[in-house]
């Protein structure tokens, strides 16, 4: 008897202890989606918590503290969805591996915000506003307040949505929005927010065009001659050196302003120099890496992988000596206005202020940014080593044509744009083929155009998601900005 009840109670023990197993199992399986924004809260706090620090016990404190957490916020953001840009194609063409990926983003991202970041940044993003027209400073603060504070929930929104979107268009956004809620229509730059506007345009199309040219070239000088080898032994150094000429301009022009300004022209003979040494460089390691590799384009692929690596990481160094005052921005303008009690059009970014912007993009990355990642990488339409070449050579092409023409332009559409205009091809190059080969022929003619309907190369949701968002950038923060200054207003 005793012995049954003994049993009876081990019996009722494991039931009980495995209840509470599956209950904490359970428990951790909920949780695990509150690390990411955990960590996140976390740094914000201690975002806020440097500031005051830095700032000291003075009667904006407060403020700081405040507009350091909400900067913290949007470079968490931008870590999450700007940086897919960069490193998508990579992934997408299995060039580097998701951890991978992060890795060399998050150091060339701080690396190119603390290194090449810039040390002056307009406070009112590029010329949006005129600040003058602001009754006080403190109107001023809260406007700059608004506008970070809605660029950054427009940003995590289209994360979510899984949408990748210029995080300058939404600081712009921001900014025009604070800007008419607290001044009014006139306080607006119109003419600078009209070329803004074409930006949307012109990034998308040319970035889109220049990538399918050069798909295009691949194609037609490597992929179809009858001997593949030859062929990339004679042109893969030439493209290499072509992108290693891009990007030694593109870096030039755009990443390296803190350490010395350089004029375009000059920027263009670094690129022409960069590219002929590396041509010639490559020449003898081409050849060696193509020795015993079948006649097959899967043998080509392989010729690719190493320069869209670097091309990645030179992409994510560009990104974060520009677009970590995206964050900072509003911020240093919040910081400059505080502490001396006036405006300016140019402020210094105070060193703690950088590292936040910084550390910021890497947490985002490396929390939130696999997401979008795989959306620009494979979810678009499918990409390999050369297509995702395509698309990082495109890149640093349009931008290089975009600065020598005066227009301003998105990175992200840029991206994004040649990974759209690689797929659009591919859509075009084989409806092509599929009509020469049914040509003259109704039976194969009708299969074809079932093909056709079939294999979409691009798919259509994911475009009209992006495109929509893309349109609605702009005037959603501002919007949003706009209603976050009334609020601060009413209450502060």
């Amino acid at each position: 008897m005793a012995d049954a009840e003994n049993s009876n109670k081990w019996t009722t023990l494991d039931r009980d202890l495995n209840r509470i197993s599956r209950v904490e199992m359970a428990t951790a399986y909920v949780a695990r989606p509150l690390v990411g924004p955990g960590i996140a809260l976390a740094f914000m706090v201690i975002a806020a918590l440097v500031a005051m620090l830095a700032f000291g016990t003075t009667s904006g404190s407060l403020i700081i503290a405040a507009a350091a957490a909400f900067g913290a916020y949007m470079a968490i953001n931008i870590g999450a969805n700007d940086v897919a840009n960069n490193m998508g194609p990579a992934v997408g063409a299995n060039a580097l591996t998701m951890g991978g990926a992060i890795a060399i983003a998050a150091i060339a991202e701080s690396a190119g915000a603390l290194l090449a970041g810039g040390d002056v940044v307009s406070t009112i993003s590029k010329g949006i506003i005129d600040p003058s027209g602001m009754q006080s400073t403190e109107i001023f603060i809260w406007a700059m307040m608004a506008a970070l504070i809605s660029s950054a929930l427009w940003v995590n929104l289209a994360t979510w949505v899984g949408a990748p979107v210029s995080t300058t268009h939404s600081v712009v956004g921001g900014v025009m929005g604070a800007g008419i809620a607290a001044a009014g229509m006139a306080a607006v730059s119109w003419p600078t927010m009209g070329k803004i506007a074409a930006s949307w345009v012109i990034s998308p199309v040319l970035g889109g065009a220049i990538a399918a040219a050069f798909l295009a070239l691949i194609k037609a000088r490597i992929l179809y001659q009858e001997d593949k080898i030859a062929a990339s032994r004679r042109w893969v150094p030439i493209l290499v050196g072509v992108m290693a000429g891009a990007f030694s301009a593109y870096l030039a022009v755009k990443g390296l302003k803190r350490i010395v300004k350089i004029e375009l022209e000059i920027a263009l003979l670094i690129g022409v120099v960069g590219g002929l040494a590396v041509w010639a460089l490559c020449v003898p390691l081409i050849r060696r890496q193509s020795e015993g590799l079948e006649n097959r384009n899967k043998s080509v692929k392989t010729l690719f992988g190493l320069p869209l690596v670097v091309s990645a990481a030179l992409l994510s160094f560009a990104h974060g000596a520009n677009d970590v005052a995206n964050a900072v921005g509003p911020l240093a303008a919040i910081v400059h206005t505080t502490e001396f009690g006036d405006f300016a059009s140019k402020v210094a970014i105070p060193t703690w202020v950088m590292v936040i912007g910084a550390f910021g993009i890497s947490f985002g990355l490396f929390l939130f940014g696999p997401k979008l990642i795989r959306m620009v990488g494979s979810q678009i339409t499918k990409l390999n080593p050369m297509r995702a070449y395509c698309v990082a050579l495109s890149a640093a092409i349009t931008v290089i044509v975009a600065s020598w023409l005066g227009l301003p332009v998105s990175s992200t559409h840029i991206a994004v744009g040649g990974v759209f205009g690689v797929g659009f091809y591919r859509e075009w190059h084989m409806e092509r083929r599929l009509q020469k080969s049914s040509a003259n022929r109704p039976v194969e003619r009708r299969i074809a155009r079932e093909e056709r309907r079939r294999r979409k190369l691009v798919r259509r949701s994911h475009f009209m998601t992006i495109i929509a968002a893309w349109v609605i950038t702009v005037p959603a923060a501002a919007l949003m900005s706009a209603s976050i200054f009334w609020l601060l207003s009413l209450m502060l």
